[in-house]
């Protein structure tokens, strides 16, 4: 089921509760599924990328992924390219601990990238730390760089 699909059937069973009540709370009804739409597609895609790393970490060898396209959330198998798997990385304890201080404008794209991936902030930050260190490790710690312009 598409996200939006839990959102018509949390508004129709508001709905049905409202229509026991008078047209005030019918109006209330309607005014608190407007609020809670956004708010239960995200906890939906927290709940999937919750899903994905227990899923992930019972495997073997490579991951699974949430992915979101035209709003239809999936649960996708992606084969491990590399020795070490992003599973492996984030089934250690989180024991060490790191004060990083952003600008505000860059966090609030961490927290985006992170709501995309349907992980936190910290296991996106972890992932993506994990796959740079094994990229640098990989290919020799180069410090060759491609700078240009891109248009898209």
């Amino acid at each position: 089921m598409q996200i939006e699909g839990y959102v018509q059937a949390l508004r129709d069973d508001l709905a049905r509760v409202a229509a026991l009540g008078d047209e005030s709370t019918a109006r209330a009804a309607d005014l608190l599924a407007v609020a809670l739409e956004s708010a239960l597609g995200r906890r939906l895609q927290e709940a999937l990328g919750e899903a994905a790393l227990e899923l992930s970490s019972q495997l073997d060898s490579g991951r699974v992924e949430v992915r979101i396209a035209g709003g239809d959330p999936e649960l996708v198998y992606v084969p491990d390219d590399q020795g070490a798997t992003a599973a492996e990385a984030v089934s250690e304890d989180f024991t060490a601990r790191i004060t990083l201080r952003l600008p505000e404008s860059l966090k609030a794209r961490l927290e985006a990238a992170a709501t995309r991936e349907g992980v936190s902030v910290n296991t996106w930050l972890v992932h993506v730390l994990h796959h740079a260190a094994e990229h640098r490790t990989q290919s020799g710690g180069s410090r060759r760089r491609l700078t240009g312009y891109g248009r898209s």
